[in-house]
């Protein structure tokens, strides 16, 4: 008889904070979807089959760290740009 395969709880909280990390709550969203995606392809892989939901986790999973390098980016772009402009003051 075939086994009824459940889908992650946590695959589908990682994709939805992912998404969420690029609208609504962009830094908790990012935190959550890379937290709640290891943990649940962590628990997918050690349910013996029983859990589905791997692509989800792994969507979340994309979208936290995508979104998590480009704060990193638009951090360092902003000290940069802000050190530029402190720079050419020294120099009048």
């Amino acid at each position: 008889m075939n086994q009824i395969r459940q889908t992650s709880s946590l695959a589908v909280t990682s994709l939805v904070a992912g998404i969420l990390g690029w609208t609504l709550l962009p830094v908790l969203g990012t935190i959550v979807a890379i937290i709640t995606g290891h943990m649940a392809r962590k628990e997918i892989r050690t349910s013996g089959g029983r859990l589905d939901g791997d692509g989800l986790a792994i969507g979340g999973l994309i979208l936290g760290w995508v979104s998590a390098v480009l704060w990193v980016v638009g951090v360092l772009v902003f000290f940069l740009f802000l050190g530029g402009l402190a720079w050419l003051a020294t120099l009048n």
